[in-house]
């Protein structure tokens, strides 16, 4: 036997892992709608990067590695939560945080990352997962070590003319086939599989494969390139002056705004009644999409600025703190009058999840905001990105435990108390976190029917008098099935339990 070095038989080990993960993704992740697979799956290429790890003493011992337990934890909200936006949100939470381990689990310093490093980073991160194990087989592997003494000429001869003779045979075959229906008969007879099936299967097992060897490549062998900072050039810096005259306008402009609105914006439901011609819809649709927009562009333009600015002179610096935090607090004004005036509609119509969300990406927003305050109006702009990233995380935390579909159909079905109207429709469509609520609250909902009685004429020309179906059936109609174990979820799981039940009864 020859010697291999260390590093190799690293790299060759991320090969015979990512194929078992290849072939677990397969297993698991072809089956949908995604529920305990997600986790699974996640769970099996954290405890295989950290079992490499130690077997070949990588130390782990960067910032990024606790990235790995939050990946598993997002993870599990794909098993816990029903709703498609609660489980887009886990899963996108997942990459991020693989992303984030896998580049930076053996490197310090990652709450003083830039923005330009996240962003540069997570391209590296997609770049490297995509060229799955090239990276290892070229970098990594001493292939002369490998073959060393294994006489591989015979081998790699067989395989090259298995590889020509393939494609050949494929085509020469389909053509014989065709041309007649006796040899295709023995043919399917001999070969009795379903080729669109397999090519699924190795097309999926390929996928994870490739994708979880450069993510294991990039945790465990990688050496972290430099430049992922970006630094400003000088041609592109600002003096205070062009700076301060930019900024100086837009908090004219948006104290003006505000001066101007602060009656129309707060006035609330008495605004509504005196105002001429001026409807529940007008006063919360028509500007609460414009300030959202306003206040998700502010900032960009806010971290621009200072990027932009030449702070040589500490005056300057000042004078760029007080217009930004002036704008700032502008940005809070008009924050609150967006969620002030969705909660008027919201009272009047109904929650929605677009309602909700939107509010939610607001109250995100804010919480940004305000880190920006001690951070980079402070002189510490290097501690800014990790703070918006973290507070992204947590905020899809929150979302799980709030529940969001469940919360919707709560304060839709109090709208019933109230004599108000209630889309029973709207909420039958959505996920089994609903469906929970629906059912607890059936004994005070009654045989309510999703559509009002109609009349309508039978082919017969009589009059007939049609309803729709009730509350109860449309949900039984929804809930009571069996699913495949890998796309167990919670939701799912005691919708169909509570359905088992209404259905015995």
């Amino acid at each position: 036997m020859f010697a291999v070095d260390d590093r190799t038989r690293l790299a060759l080990a991320t090969f015979g892992v990512a194929l078992i993960l290849g072939s677990l993704g397969d297993m698991l992740l072809r089956a949908t709608p995604w529920g305990l697979n997600v986790f699974l799956w996640t769970a099996a290429l954290v405890v295989a990067a950290v079992a490499l790890a130690r077997a070949w003493n990588v130390g782990i011992t960067g910032e990024g590695r606790w990235f790995l337990p939050l990946a598993a934890l997002f993870a599990a909200g794909v098993a816990w939560r029903d709703s498609l936006t609660v489980a887009s949100l886990d899963v996108i939470a997942v990459l991020v945080s693989l992303s984030l381990a896998a580049l930076w689990g053996r490197t310090e310093r990652v709450r003083l990352r830039g923005l330009s490093e996240y962003v540069i980073g997570g391209f590296y991160t997609g770049a490297v997962s995509a060229a799955g194990p090239l990276p290892a087989a070229v970098r990594d592997v001493q292939w002369a070590e490998v073959t060393r003494g294994r006489r591989p000429g015979q081998t790699l001869a067989v395989a090259r003319g298995v590889t020509i003779a393939a494609p050949l045979l494929f085509v020469f075959g389909a053509l014989f086939v065709a041309a007649d229906a006796v040899f295709e008969n023995i043919v399917i007879e001999v070969f009795d599989i379903d080729l669109v099936e397999i090519f699924g299967h190795l097309f999926l097992i390929g996928f994870f494969a490739w994708i979880s060897a450069g993510l294991l490549w990039l945790f465990l062998l990688s050496r972290e390139p430099e430049g992922f900072s970006f630094n400003r050039p000088n041609v592109l810096s600002l003096g205070i002056v062009e700076v301060g005259i930019t900024l100086g306008l837009l908090d004219l402009l948006f104290a003006a705004f505000v001066f101007v609105q602060v009656r129309y914006l707060f006035g609330g439901a008495q605004t509504v009644v005196t105002s001429a011609g001026l409807t529940y819809a007008e006063y919360a649709r028509r500007g609460f999409f414009e300030l959202v927009t306003v206040t998700a562009l502010a900032l960009p333009v806010l971290l621009l600025a200072h990027w932009l600015l030449r702070g040589e002179e500490r005056v300057h610096r000042r004078i760029f703190a007080g217009l930004a935090g002036a704008m700032v607090a502008l940005l809070f004004v008009v924050v609150a009058s967006a969620l002030y005036r969705m909660r008027l509609y919201t009272i009047e119509f109904g929650l929605t999840e677009l309602r909700l969300y939107t509010m939610a990406f607001m109250l995100w927003l804010s919480a940004v905001l305000l880190f920006f305050l001690p951070t980079v109006l402070a002189g510490r702009r290097d501690r800014f990105a990790l703070g918006a990233l973290v507070t992204g995380l947590a905020a899809i935390i929150v979302i799980n435990a709030i529940n969001p579909d469940a919360l919707i159909a709560r304060t839709n079905l109090a709208r019933l108390d109230e004599g108000k109207r209630f889309d029973a429709v709207y909420l039958t469509n959505l996920s089994a976190d609903a469906a929970l609520v629906l059912y607890k609250a059936l004994p005070e909902i009654g045989d309510r029917h999703l559509f009002d009685p109609y009349e309508g004429v039978t082919s017969s020309g009589e009059t007939k008098t049609y309803k729709g179906p009730t509350l109860e059936q449309e949900l039984l109609n929804n809930w009571n099935a069996d699913g495949d174990w890998r796309t167990w979820n919670l939701s799912r799981w005691r919708a169909d339990q509570l359905a088992g039940e209404a259905s015995v009864e």
